[in-house]
């Protein structure tokens, strides 16, 4: 106890981990939210430091968790830990939240829900226990944490702001998904600290180089000082014989725990076991379970009196090591029996799950009934949202199948689960053990297809388009439906990859996918879609018309499934954008959008949020766009979404700032090459063709152009036609401009539609003379006068304006540069208003540099809930669609006010202009 006491006070004297806790107590106190890892190496002192900070919060609610590496594998276990004392306020949260909540902890049933809706519910949970008093959850050993609690948690910690909510996480080495969190990393004693510490357990003399290599090689580590020296004698310390080879601290440590358990009892280190096989701590369960092993009760009483577990309300082992180093030092048939008399202990009605964890540990070798159980488990964990967990039950189904075919079909089921949850080495070593068997036709392709999934899936390069089209192909005289859908994967995997699709490009994907077998009876969406595809690659816009506009309006207007359009609609966006068909690209976006939002899908959600900045951008919206892209960066961030920024690209060149675009497009650029992603590429040369146009350095913007038309298949190759005939025209380069625009209206003729039959008018008045280029002006901004394309129509007013003054027309190219000066100012597109301002100066007209108005004061997000607040919604229907808590909401709107100067939601209408986007869904 002595020794213990010194450590206490040799951890609680650093006064810099202690600052730094204390700091976080005291924004708790003042309302404000804080998340923190202590990070450290076992025995430092991380569980230390939370006794003292749980202390130290004796005016706060305190909950409390730790993660057990044995538990790892079950999902949600433990969020539940630390939640389960907190669920009587349940029936506050959101309906929504709540059923996903219910969902995951097993309380109720219903479909699986989205992991981030969870994530917000506990969001919810946290701020609502908070409103009372400050709510301070301490989570030990985080890095054992099962995937799902520790997305769910991680998600919740990023967005803490305006509730009194602390999230405290201890780690050895915190996972990837705690990335981005302030950190407080624990080292170890200093020299003098960790000398006094030693001394406190050797009590004779040590000789001075033994002493300091003790010192050494603990680096200061208290647990390593207190347990390394028990267990030797006098004479083994004192000449440092028995100091082994360099190890690890941790390693060192637990073997000091082991020479310690060597001295206790059979039945002591029996009881030990069977603690330490199952983590949740319950004395009742590790008790049955002990006494189906004839251990007797006074067997925990050794291991009390040295400190090493405790069995009162909890069983509880002094450190995580302790339990490491049991665990360890049994034998396998040991372990195998502590397992199945937890199996046997636990109800199987009431944590099914857990048991049948426990048989499968238990297990000698393949056993067809505690596969079942598994696979019964997998379901379970799949429908409340644990994919992670379901892959694992599976996975562990398969090593535990004897029989080569039934294992090979198992573990295929294990590696698409392990795809679905994102655990693509995992998924890739399951294919490797299915192949290992016996797999008849269909396996194999659908073993193919999977490789071809998971290439997409993993990095959307350059590999997945081929891996796919043969996968689809060895499905066609299998199963025809799922072959064309194979196909239609591929269609889009080649568009990623772009220039770097190699073997497996457009015409390649669309070749095959053109003598795939058709549709069994009526086509569905997706087959229009595939069939419109690849016949624009093979045979030409024209023919393909019919079938993408028909397709395109489908998703947009009509019902159908929801599976089949939550797959299918960003294929869906490229058939309407083909076509120039501007209504069904919004309407597929906003349908999207809402339906995410409604449903609580952040993977998918990222995705339409991205979608709705890019269009919000070229429509001229920059205020709701950037609070898009900051959202969608948000979400990006709390999911672990890796998308490429190319909203914010398209706004950096709209914007014409070069010092912010430049940069920006050369680093997406850069990193798109290297993953094989062509798409990215191209629009980012098209994004700085646009903003170098604006700056009216026509020779970049030229090049930019003419790389980003390289792929002509691509809809962003047509987007860049005008950038390359406007750049063109302006070089001088007619013969390149006349050559553009003949592919523009091509491109064009098949929508007949104002956008883009506007743009082409636009196009073509740059080559044009006289009345005829007066007309084909006229026509274009009469034209786009109808789009909700504000930056395009901008475009066209400057450019009819520029034409009207070489024509020596001052007053009528004034009254066109004055509107194009007035939009591009408003809109923030600050390279054409000072293109268009220099204009004005060159027909005599004083012009004085303009800004936006006072909206650019609100930071994305402030801006984002302004504009949902001037919609109508409450703070929690905004909380909810932002994923963020009321108080948070509560917190931005507040700081709005004062910022444009209203002290009311309705004044909102007048400062805030309407997008549309954020009205209010039905």
């Amino acid at each position: 106890m002595r020794a213990r006491s010194e450590l206490m006070s040799a951890l609680l004297d650093r006064q810099r981990e202690r600052a730094a806790l204390d700091g976080l107590l005291e924004d708790l106190r003042a309302g404000r939210g804080r998340a923190l890892v202590v990070r450290g190496e076992a025995g430092v002192g991380k569980s230390a430091l939370l006794e003292y900070m749980a202390e130290a919060a004796a005016d706060m609610r305190v909950a409390r968790a730790a993660g057990a590496e044995s538990e790892m594998e079950l999902a949600f276990a433990g969020l539940h830990l630390l939640c389960a004392p907190l669920l009587d306020r349940l029936d506050r949260l959101p309906a929504p939240q709540r059923g996903a909540l219910g969902i995951a902890f097993g309380l109720r049933e219903g479909g699986a829900p989205d992991r981030f809706l969870v994530g917000l519910a506990v969001l919810t949970l946290l701020a609502e226990v908070a409103e009372g008093r400050p709510l301070l959850c301490v989570v030990d050993d985080a890095q054992w944490l099962d995937a799902a609690s520790a997305q769910v948690l991680v998600f919740a910690a990023r967005r803490l702001l305006a509730e009194p909510v602390g999230l405290v996480f201890a780690a050895r080495e915190p996972g990837e998904q705690f990335r981005g969190l302030a950190e407080l990393e624990v080292r170890g004693l200093p020299e003098r600290d960790a000398r006094a510490l030693l001394r406190s357990v050797v009590r004779f003399r040590l000789d001075e180089r033994v002493q300091d290599r003790i010192l050494a090689e603990t680096n200061g580590n208290p647990l390593a000082l207190l347990e390394f020296p028990r267990g030797l004698d006098p004479a083994q310390l004192a000449g440092g014989f028995g100091l082994v080879a360099v190890q690890t601290v941790p390693s060192r440590i637990e073997q000091g725990f082991r020479r310690r358990l060597e001295e206790l009892p059979a039945d002591t280190r029996s009881l030990m076991l069977v603690a330490a096989a199952e983590p949740t701590g319950d004395p009742a369960l590790v008790w049955r379970a002990a006494g189906r092993l004839g251990i007797p009760p006074s067997a925990a009483e050794a291991a009390q009196t040295d400190g090493l577990l405790r069995t009162a309300t909890q069983v509880r082992f002094r450190h995580p090591l302790v339990r490491s180093a049991v665990y360890s030092a049994a034998s396998l048939p040991e372990r195998r029996a502590a397992h199945r008399a937890l199996a046997e202990a636990i109800d199987r009605d009431r944590d099914p799950d857990r048991r049948a964890w426990h048989l499968a540990a238990a297990a000698p070798g393949p056993d067809e009934e505690v596969v079942t159980e598994l696979e019964r488990s997998a379901g379970r964990a799949r429908a409340r949202g644990g994919v992670a967990a379901a892959a694992a039950f599976l996975r562990r189904a398969a090593e535990l199948t004897g029989k080569p075919a039934p294992r090979s079909e198992r573990a295929l089921a294990a590696a698409q689960a392990s795809l679905q949850a994102g655990a693509f080495d995992a998924a890739t070593e399951l294919l490797a053990l299915a192949a290992a068997g016996p797999l008849d036709e269909l396996q194999q392709a659908r073993t193919a297809l999977l490789r071809g999934q998971i290439a997409f899936a993993s990095s959307a390069g350059a590999d997945a388009p081929a891996l796919l089209v043969k996968a689809a192909k060895q499905l066609e005289p299998l199963d025809a439906a799922l072959a064309r859908q194979t196909y239609l994967d591929a269609w889009y995997a080649a568009l990623y990859a772009g220039r770097f699709a190699g073997a497996g490009d457009l015409h390649e994907v669309s070749r095959a996918a053109r003598s795939a077998p058709p549709p069994a009876g009526a086509p569905r969406p997706p087959d229009l879609l595939l069939d419109g595809l690849a016949v624009l690659v093979t045979e030409g816009r024209t023919q393909a018309a019919p079938l993408l506009r028909r397709a395109a309006q489908i998703f947009a207007e009509e019902e159908i499934p929801m599976a089949e359009r939550r797959r299918w609609s960003p294929v869906a966006v490229v058939a309407a954008v083909t076509v120039w068909d501007e209504e069904s690209w919004y309407a597929i976006v906003a349908r999207e959008l809402r339906s995410c939002r409604e449903a609580g899908l952040l993977a998918q959600l990222v995705i339409w949020v991205y979608a709705m900045a890019a269009l919000t951008t070229w429509r001229g919206d920059f205020a709701a766009a950037a609070s898009l892209i900051a959202e969608a960066e948000a979400i990006a961030a709390a999911t672990g979404t890796r998308f490429p920024p190319g909203a914010a690209v398209l706004l950096a060149g709209f914007g014409g700032k070069e010092a912010e675009a430049a940069p920006l497009i050369e680093a997406v650029i850069t990193a798109a090459r290297a993953a094989g992603q062509g798409v990215a590429v191209q629009w980012s040369q098209w994004a700085a063709a646009i903003l170098y146009n604006g700056l009216g350095r026509y020779e970049n913007a030229l090049a930019e152009a003419q790389a980003a038309e390289q792929a002509p298949e691509l809809y962003t190759s047509m987007w860049a036609l005008p950038e390359l005939i406007e750049a063109a025209s302006r070089t001088g380069q007619t013969r390149l401009a006349v050559g553009a625009l003949a592919r523009l209206a091509e491109a064009t003729s098949i929508g007949q539609t104002d956008w883009g039959q506007g743009i082409y008018a636009r196009s073509r008045a740059l080559l044009s003379d006289g009345q005829d280029a007066e007309r084909r002006y006229r026509e274009a901004v009469d034209r786009l006068n109808r789009t909700a394309f504000r930056s395009e129509l901008a475009r066209a007013h400057l450019l009819y304006g520029e034409w009207l003054r070489r024509e020596g027309r001052r007053a009528d190219a004034r009254a066109q540069l004055r509107t194009a000066h007035g939009m591009f100012t408003a809109i923030g597109m600050h390279a054409f208003a000072e293109r268009a301002r220099r204009e004005l100066l060159a027909t005599g007209e004083t012009v004085r540099r303009r800004t936006a108005g006072t909206r650019g004061q609100l930071t994305p997000q402030e801006a984002q809930i302004a504009r949902l607040a001037r919609a109508g919604l409450s703070n929690p229907e905004i909380a909810a669609q932002l994923f963020l808590s009321p108080r948070t909401v509560e917190y931005h709107l507040a700081k709005v006010f004062t910022k444009l100067d209203i002290t009311s939601r309705r004044q909102l209408r007048q400062a805030l202009p309407d997008s549309g986007w954020d009205r209010p869904t039905a």
